[in-house]
């Protein structure tokens, strides 16, 4: 199987923004815990990126309280 192209969906949705709203945090408070730049964050909430690194994801899951599976899951 080719691997996806860039213009492609991945299948995965990120719940960023719904567990932000339900932890009454902003983009730029979830951004200082982390350290992560806010474009970056915007980019995983907006489902666009392409890769995300373990040590990122762990960090998001510490900040928000959830697991993996709350922050990503499947689209179809």
């Amino acid at each position: 199987m080719a691997p996806a192209a860039d213009d492609e969906a991945t299948g995965i949705h990120c719940r960023l923004d719904a567990l932000l709203i339900e932890r009454g945090m902003t983009l730029t408070r979830l951004s200082e815990l982390v350290g992560v730049s806010v474009v970056n964050l915007s980019v995983l909430k907006n489902d666009r990126a392409r890769a995300i690194r373990y040590s990122t994801l762990a960090a998001i899951c510490a900040a928000l309280d959830c697991e993996v599976g709350d922050l990503l899951v499947r689209a179809d």
